[in-house]
């Protein structure tokens, strides 16, 4: 189905209490957690829908396309603003960089996406990813760290 699939590194937002319309200031209080995922993008399926004005639906949202490590609720995770943020193929650093690089801060995201959609307990927020995102095939092993976050660790199988 690809020919070029590529990790991105992304802190991941659990949310744990419902909200539409949230301002920064409270953005917090609608966190249950957080944890370190890999969005996976099949950058061919993507550069072709760009080419075309398609939605990004099948080069984004594909099965196994999210892996996450595990949630850890939020009063227990130390995540300064200049927390690292990493992610290595086979053990060689990929992407190595900090959260206080992300375009917007936690507050806002979920501040502008709780604007669009009703955020409930459950959901998911991927927040972005650091420069070095390249492409991985089958046999790879990646290992994606954020801060205290288990890290997220996988191999990457057959094509299903």
């Amino acid at each position: 189905m690809t020919s070029a699939l590529h990790h991105e590194a992304e802190l991941v937002i659990a949310i744990g209490k419902e909200g539409l319309r949230i301002t920064p200031e409270i953005a917090l209080s609608h966190v249950f957690g957080y944890a370190i995922g890999c969005d996976l993008t099949r950058r061919d399926l993507q550069s072709k829908a760009k080419k075309l004005a398609q939605p990004w639906a099948a080069a984004k949202g594909f099965d196994y396309s999210a892996p996450c490590g595990p949630i850890v609720p939020a009063d227990e995770v130390q995540l300064s603003a200049n927390a690292a943020i990493s992610l290595s193929i086979n053990g060689r650093m990929r992407q190595d960089s900090t959260i206080n690089k992300m375009i917007w801060s936690i507050p806002e995201i979920i501040s502008i996406l709780s604007k669009y959609f009703k955020l409930k307990p459950g959901d998911l927020i991927f927040t972005g990813t650091p420069e070095g995102v390249a492409a991985i095939v089958k046999g790879d092993v990646v290992r994606v760290e954020c801060s205290n976050l288990p890290p997220c660790v996988f191999e990457v199988g057959e094509e299903e």
